[in-house]
This record gives structure tokens, sequence and C-alpha cells, in this order.
């Protein structure tokens, strides 16, 4: 993978990576026209990193179709496919490992220990196996993109972090390879997520700047469906991520909730909302 990538390099061609865990969605599939659009040639690496899961969740079900990837990669744009395996990536046991600091004090970070350690790792990895010059994510996944972010300047990485928009469905859900999970009810309630964080938007944008009555707000339409079990549901500094007491236009709201089988996690800026998300069908 090194060396074709640096051939591409040599050649003068910039190289771009989209590093995803596979069974592709419109989301990773919009995530390679991004980089097909600011990169010459670009990498999409397929790999379910097992060492960001913990001994409870779903490492073994994970959904997997490799031949359907490949070819909708390929459709999209993509140059060329590193579907590595465990032991490529893992061939001995790691001693050394990123550890993501304060920054995963909160949301996603305080629910699942050691994840977002093992999310830096690979992705660190696959950073210096690549050896791209942009790297496209998705901001669906909002700590996951700060803290690519700050990894990469803090360990002076020379690679670009492009965060792309989050792409939902036509009436709001976030797109992820977990809504595989839902059953067609817990599909129907599933986007009562957005909903609730639009009517946070919307109250802000309407002068609401007390947190309590904001998260209220994001409550509402979340607590009104009954079948959603919330995890978290705080607004974070952006850069910081710790909970705000004085939230402002570029604070985030960010929720995650259990539907049956399901972890599903989304996100807004306050003073955006989903405006600047991509509605697929819509």
């Amino acid at each position: 993978m090194r060396l074709w990538s640096r051939s591409r390099r040599d050649e003068g061609l910039t190289v771009g990576l989209v590093p995803t865990m596979g069974y592709f969605h419109e989301g990773h599939l919009r995530l390679i026209e991004q980089a097909k659009a600011i990169a010459d040639t670009v990498v999409v690496s397929l790999f379910v990193n097992p060492i960001q899961f913990g001994p409870q969740e779903d490492l073994a079900a994970y959904p997997r179709d490799l031949a359907r990837d490949r070819a909708a990669a390929l459709a999209r744009g993509a140059d060329c496919l590193f579907v590595p395996t465990e032991g490529d990536m893992y061939p001995a046991p790691q001693v050394v490992r990123v550890v993501p600091g304060s920054l995963a004090d909160h949301l996603c970070g305080a629910r699942r220990p050691g994840h977002f350690e093992g999310v830096l790792t690979v992705v660190l990895k696959l950073l210096n196996i690549v050896e791209p010059q942009v790297a496209v994510f998705g901001r669906k996944d909002v700590q996951q993109a700060v803290l690519i972010r700050r990894m990469v300047g803090d360990l002076n990485v020379a690679t670009e972090i492009v965060i792309a928009p989050t792409v939902r469905e036509a009436d709001g859900l976030a797109m992820s390879s977990r809504n595989a999970y839902l059953t067609p009810e817990e599909r129907r309630v599933a986007p009562a997520l957005a909903r609730g964080l639009e009517a946070a938007h919307a109250a802000f944008a309407a002068g609401v700047r007390d947190v309590g009555a904001l998260l209220a707000a994001a409550r509402a339409p979340i607590e009104e469906v009954g079948a959603l079990a919330l995890e978290y549901l705080e607004i974070v500094d952006p850069v910081s991520l710790a909970p705000s007491d004085a939230p402002g236009e570029e604070s985030i709201v960010a929720v995650a909730a259990r539907l049956g089988a399901a972890r599903l996690i989304d996100n807004v800026t306050l003073g955006e909302g989903t405006s600047g998300d991509v509605r697929v069908g819509a």
C-alpha cells in the first residue's frame, strides 16, 4: 500500500484517504466523492478495527459485505481499495497506543472506555501506511472528528483532515452502518433524534440561551416516541467537547441513544441545525 501511494506521489499526484469499516451507505460514498474532488487519486480503506470495540460490543455482528463495498467504492471514484487483515494491522501484541486525553472524557468517550484509544491508534497507523496529503471523515462522528484533528496537530502528522457534512435520509435520520440493525418499527421512530436536535436549533434561533431549556426542547421529540433510550444529550464546546453553560453559534448538541440492537449517535451545531447536512431523497 505504501509503495502504491508513494508511486502516485512520485508522479506528482495528490493522494486522498477515506478510512472506513465498510458496509457502505450513501454517507460513505459521499466521502469518497469529496475526497475525489480535492485529491488526484483516492484510497479507501476497509477495516473493521477490533481494538475500538469493547468486550460487550458488536464486533462479531458488525455488518460486512466486501464485494458490495468494492463495487460501490469503485463506481464512486475510488482508485485503490486497501483491505488489510487483522494480522496485517496488528502482527504482534500492541504495547504503544494513542491516548486521547481529556477530549475523550465526555460524550461517547465516557460511555465506551478505550474506544477512542482504538480509533486514534488505527487512524494514525492508516495515515502512516498510506501517507495521504488529505483524509476525509464524516461529521456525524463529531467527537471522533475533533479527536483526529487534534491528534494530527499535536503529533505533527502531514495530512490535512477534512470533515464532510453529515448525510441524512429523507426523514432526517443520520446514515450509519448500524442502521441495518433497526427493525421496520424502530426505523420509523429513529428520526426522532434528528427532530430533537432540530428543536434545540429552532429554540436557539428563537433566542433561547438557557442550557436546560435548549436540552428540554431537544428531549421532547425523543421522549415522545418512547422507544429511544437516551445515553446522553449534551451541549458541548466545539473545541474541548466539555459541557457548555454558555451556548453559542458554534456549540454542538450531541446525542446518543439505544434503539433495539442499535446504538445511534447524531449532532448538530446550534447555529446551523441540519441546514449544512446532505439529505438524500428529500
